[in-house]
C-alpha cells in the first residue's frame, strides 16, 4: 500500500479503453506514467489498482473499468473504493468512458454521446458514504467538462463523418446481461436515448465527494429491438478497434480543462442534510 497521491483530475476507464494499456499504448509525447499498480486500503475493502499519470501540466489518477472486478467485490463497493480514493486524493474533476447500447432510432453503431441527465433503473441507488449531504441532481453532469467533452470529440471524429452528440438521457440497467425487448421498449417510453451499466452510482458519488463528473459514451449496440439484433462481430469490432479514439479524446479533454469549479452549479447542488442526528428524551 502507498500514499494516496493529491491530484485534481480523475480519469474513470470503461469498455472503450479495457482493450488497451491505457494511456501507454496510445504513444503520446505529452503523457507519462508517473505509477502504476496502487493499489489503497478503503472502508469498503481493498481498491483496485489506479495509474498516476502525468498530461501536459496535469497530474491525474486513472483506473480500469470502473474498479469493477466480478467474482472478487460487487460493483457498489468497486464504486465506493474507487470515489473514496478520489475524495481522499482531493479530486475536483472526473473523466468516464463505457460503451452503450442505442434507443434512440437515430443513433448509429460508433456514434458518440455526452448525456446530459440519467434514469436510475439499477438496483444500487443507495450507494453512497452517508455523509452529511443532500445531493440535488437536476444538472448531474457538469456542463464545462461535458463542452470539453463535446469539441474535443468533434475535432477527433467528424472529419470520418461520424457523429457526436451533447445531449442524451442514459438509462441505467444492472448488468452484466443485457436488456430485453420488453424493457427497452419501456425505456424508449421514458423517453431514453441510451442504456449502460455504468452512469450510477457514480454520478452519485461524485457529487457527494464535490466532484464534477461528465462522460463520453460509444455506440456498441442496438439495444433489444432498435433498428436490427446486434451482433457479436460488431461488439467485438469496436471493443477492440475503437479504444484509441476514446483514449485519446479523455486526455485531450483533460488537457482542455482547469481545475476551477466556478463556472458550473456542480458544488453549489451539494446541500448540507436537513436530517440532523440527535437523542430522543
Amino acid at each position: 500500500m502507498t500514499d494516496i497521491p493529491r491530484v485534481d483530475f480523475a480519469i474513470i476507464g470503461g469498455s472503450s479503453t479495457f482493450s488497451i494499456r491505457f494511456p501507454e499504448d496510445l504513444n503520446r509525447e505529452d503523457t507519462e506514467v508517473l505509477a502504476k499498480g496502487m493499489v489503497f486500503d478503503t472502508p469498503y475493502g481493498e481498491s483496485p489498482q489506479f495509474k498516476l499519470i502525468r498530461v501536459g501540466d496535469k497530474t491525474a489518477l486513472t483506473c480500469r473499468m470502473h474498479g469493477w472486478r466480478p467474482g472478487k467485490v460487487t460493483r457498489a463497493d468497486a464504486s465506493r473504493q474507487v470515489f473514496w480514493v478520489f475524495q481522499q486524493a482531493g479530486v475536483k474533476k472526473i473523466f468516464a468512458e463505457g460503451g452503450v447500447g442505442a434507443i434512440n432510432h437515430l443513433l448509429e453503431l460508433r456514434d458518440l454521446v455526452i448525456p446530459n441527465d440519467y434514469i436510475d433503473h439499477s438496483m444500487r441507488q443507495d450507494v453512497g458514504f452517508d455523509g452529511p449531504y443532500l445531493m440535488v441532481m437536476r444538472e448531474p453532469i457538469c456542463p464545462t467538462q461535458a463542452d470539453a467533452l463535446y469539441q474535443t470529440a468533434k475535432e477527433r471524429v467528424e472529419p470520418e463523418g461520424r457523429h457526436v452528440f451533447k445531449r442524451g438521457i442514459y438509462v441505467n440497467t444492472d448488468g452484466r446481461h443485457f436488456e430485453s425487448r420488453a424493457e427497452v421498449q419501456m425505456f424508449r417510453t421514458w423517453f431514453a436515448d441510451i442504456v449502460g451499466q455504468s452512469i450510477t452510482p457514480e454520478v452519485y458519488l461524485a457529487r457527494e465527494i464535490g466532484a464534477c463528473y461528465a462522460g463520453i459514451y460509444m455506440v456498441v449496440n442496438y439495444a433489444e429491438g432498435i433498428i436490427r439484433d446486434w451482433d457479436h462481430k460488431d461488439l467485438s469490432d469496436i471493443f477492440h478497434n475503437e479504444s484509441h479514439t476514446i483514449g485519446h479524446i479523455l486526455l485531450d479533454s483533460l488537457k482542455r480543462i482547469d481545475a476551477e469549479q466556478t463556472r458550473c452549479n456542480c458544488l453549489s447542488l451539494r446541500k448540507e442534510t436537513l436530517l440532523k442526528r440527535y437523542e430522543e428524551d
